[in-house]
């Protein structure tokens, strides 16, 4: 069953399809609130996500696009409420493996903690990212959202997101250049 009639079904009061479709975007809405306000306040977006689709489910418009769409643009709504006026000073100077570099087939111990280092590393420069930006790479970059399912949750032209994330990729190139300089320059 797809999302649209899942969503209908919920409008009707049925708690299997609202499980189902708990169970389908949980996922994704909770890595994007952990990368946007944090770990410990993911698990409180995806409840409040859901439950105002509980509560307001017959507000989604399929004209504005996907089920996923509505269910991010919902999620935005409450990191934005956490974020706060951090947000707004966005032009401010557990398991992503995307972030990770290419496996080796038999990676040794050293490996293993280089390999989680760079992990963390990464992790720790798209944290650092300014709201704005961080939520454009959490989209499309870790999410593998289109640029124009990223506008739609935004709510911004599409040429927003390509700058944004043009100048996200662009400070995440200098924080880790910063960390891990081109090998032959010296600090």
């Amino acid at each position: 069953m797809d999302d649209v009639a899942l969503l209908e079904r919920v409008r009707r009061g049925d708690t299997d399809a609202a499980s189902t479709l708990f169970a389908r975007h949980q996922g994704v809405i909770y890595r994007y609130a952990a990368h946007m306000c944090g770990w410990d306040a993911a698990d409180d977006v995806v409840q409040e996500t859901f439950l105002a689709v509980l509560l307001r489910s017959g507000q989604y418009d399929a004209a504005r696009g996907s089920v996923a769409n509505y269910l991010f643009g919902i999620a935005r709504h409450f990191v934005l409420k956490r974020l706060g006026s951090r947000y707004d000073d966005m032009y401010d100077g557990n398991g992503d493996e995307q972030l990770a570099m290419i496996e080796a087939s038999q990676p040794t111990v050293l490996d293993s903690l280089t390999r989680a280092e760079t992990i963390g590393t990464v992790r720790a420069a798209i944290a650092s990212l300014p709201p704005a930006y961080r939520e454009v790479v959490a989209l499309c970059e870790l999410e593998e959202m289109s640029y124009e399912a990223a506008a739609c949750v935004v709510q911004c032209p599409v040429g927003t997101i390509r700058s944004r994330l043009h100048r996200a990729r662009a400070l995440l190139v200098t924080k880790l250049s910063a960390v891990h300089p081109p090998a032959g320059i010296r600090k």
